[in-house]
């Protein structure tokens, strides 16, 4: 297995250095400022260029879930990813330029707060808030766990180059059966596993292949479960890199606050160009050719690689026509439906700033997307057959740079991208969660008067808090990285679309029309996902045990759209209508506005 090396590892203590020093810098400038305004919204100050780069946050699945996929299932994943690039179009030009009009109309500093003064509501407002923290939460533990893999792929000799969900060879010996006799375990049962005792297993699947060899049905159903923990190695690498991780961007989230997650998120989005670019570079010349990949990936699989709905060894089809049109609305949708990308286009400077943002992170898109799927399709070509697919980028890098001069920082530099990019969005998350804990839920219904030394002090507390349960809740780490990233995403889209369309569109909307567009998108969406887990795999879409019901071979997210757009028509439509004077202070020009 070959190894990151140190090169990687210099790479990622530069990353954390300049991370550490852009929190600093940021510091200085949220102190101009008060506190509230400077710490969660960057005095409104920020131009085309931090919001382009930092508003579609990248995460860590762009250089290895995404990657992953197109090894997998070939070309039919760059019209899985289509949608992706008009997001400038639809989350600025659609939703960008009235959110940030109404957020200064009505001074709001949250997402939650722009709901509640839009619609003179503190039920919308909360409401609001319980999805936000909900969505959110479960995208950044995610992350977490990213962001501690990543850095034990930097370790010299680790022997990871993927975002594995198991952590080494499991093992049971004499003190796993004593363990288990403590643990209630029946001596019956663990009679059965002295055949066991001694054996490494690469993962947990070949593990509990065996034990269901061994045991009767419902002895594993009873024990299953404390077996395969009682074999599980410790993973200390692991350990150590959440702690690194947890550590690094907690605390220059702290110091800076959000100009700090922006600033850094802009320095890893230019990291990320430049890792790809190079990799473009290098990748095309060694498969000769785009066109010469495609062809030798074929003859190593089948034409569905470079056709719909994709290559896959089961026969699951990857992306039906339903999926293709469900997913090109999960990323228009989820682009502008993340609460992390509204407030950032509300902490904008101006209108201006906003429309030339479009252009530059359309670009942007367009050089960070259609690369790396032509250079995975190159990997497809130069690296055939991994079983570990999410290490197509980390093996391709190594092998592309190991006779090049400076060849392990430059392999450091693309494989640290991830970590920046997983950094950027779990320090966006946390000023988010923050100001809803404090803004939203302390100093709007505990304690109205609370003042800015009080708010600060806070802040830091629940920011420190976040982070702590965030590295609890991956001491036995979730797992299907992808699936909270998706169903995140999805979440926002389907909860804060609708609403945000009728704060900024629809004078007749109320509140009940807006809680109710966001408790049915939000509802249908999670019973989706609950009746998923619970009906056979459809064979169709990414694998995995946690996933939708694809209903009329469709993504939820389209059924959940539905759901918030008649709760939201029927909502206000039902309900006597809103205040005029309130309605156009939000919707006609005044002498004030800026």
């Amino acid at each position: 297995m070959p190894n990151a090396g140190y090169g990687t590892l210099f790479m990622l203590v530069l990353l954390i250095a300049a991370s550490v020093w852009l929190g600093t810098v940021a510091q200085r400038v949220v102190r101009k400022g008060a506190f509230v305004k400077g710490y969660f919204l960057g005095n409104r100050g920020l131009g085309a260029w931090a919001l382009a780069l930092t508003a579609t946050v990248q995460s860590g699945g762009t250089f290895m879930g995404f990657p992953s996929m197109v090894y997998s299932h070939g070309w039919i994943v760059a019209l899985w990813i289509s949608g992706y690039m008009i997001v400038p179009l639809t989350g600025f030009a659609v939703v960008g330029k009235r959110m940030a009009q109404l957020s200064r109309r009505t001074n709001a500093v949250t997402v939650p707060d722009l709901f509640r003064e839009r619609f003179q509501s503190p039920r919308v407002g909360l409401i609001a808030l319980v999805f936000v923290l909900t969505f959110m939460t479960s995208m950044m533990i995610a992350q977490f766990k990213a962001g501690a893999l990543i850095m034990k792929i930097a370790w010299p000799g680790s022997g990871t180059l993927a975002l594995s969900e198991d952590s080494g060879q499991f093992r049971l010996g004499a003190d796993s059966l004593m363990g288990l006799r403590k643990a209630g375990v029946p001596e019956t049962t663990v009679s059965k596993l002295q055949p066991l005792v001694g054996e490494a297993f690469a993962d947990k699947g070949e593990l509990k292949a065996q034990l269901t060899k061994l045991l009767v049905p419902g002895e594993f159903d009873v024990s299953g479960n404390k077996i395969l923990a009682a074999a599980e190695p410790t993973d200390w690498l692991y350990f150590f890199g959440l702690g690194i991780f947890a550590l690094t961007v907690v605390g220059y989230t702290l110091i800076g606050g959000f100009l700090a997650a922006v600033w850094t998120d802009l320095f890893q989005s230019v990291m990320m160009l430049f890792g790809v670019t190079i990799l473009l570079v290098l990748a095309i010349p060694a498969a000769n050719g785009v066109e010469a990949a495609t062809l030798a990936a074929v003859q190593q699989t089948g034409e569905a690689f470079a056709f719909g709905p994709g290559y896959s060894k089961d026969g699951r089809e990857f992306l039906p026509l339903g999926l293709a049109i469900s997913f090109f609305c999960v990323w228009v949708f989820a682009g502008f439906g993340s609460p992390a990308s509204v407030v950032r286009v509300m902490a904008s400077k101006s209108t201006e700033h906003i429309r030339k943002s479009i252009f530059l992170l359309g670009g942007y898109n367009l050089l960070i997307y259609i690369p790396l799927i032509m250079i995975c399709i190159c990997g497809r070509a130069l690296i055939p057959d991994l079983e570990k697919t999410d290490e197509i980028i980390p093996r391709l890098t190594l092998k592309l740079t190991d006779k090049l001069p400076g060849g392990s920082l430059l392999a450091g530099l693309v494989l640290t991208a991830p970590f920046g990019a997983v950094m950027a969005t779990v320090s966006g998350y946390l000023v988010v969660i923050a100001s809803g804990l404090v803004r939203d839920i302390y100093q709007r219904f505990i304690n109205p008067q609370a003042g800015p030394h009080e708010i600060k002090r806070l802040t830091y507390i629940a920011m420190i808090s976040v982070g702590i349960f965030a590295v609890a809740m991956n001491i036995k780490p979730v797992e299907y990285l992808q699936v909270f990233v998706v169903f995140s995403g999805s979440g926002g889209a389907v909860t804060f679309v609708v609403p945000a369309l009728m704060a900024a569109y629809w004078r007749r909307a109320t509140a009940t029309g807006c809680a109710a567009a966001m408790l049915a998108g939000g509802g249908t969406l999670i019973a989706f996902y609950v009746s998923g887990f619970l009906l056979p795999d459809p064979m169709m879409g990414p694998k995995s045990s946690v996933r939708p019901f694809y209903w009329m071979g469709v993504d939820p997210i389209l059924w959940g759209l539905a759901a918030s757009t008649a709760g939201g028509i029927f909502g206000s439509l039902l309900t006597s209508p809103p205040d005029a004077a309130h309605v156009s202070k939000m919707f006609d020009r005044q002498e004030t506005a800026q």
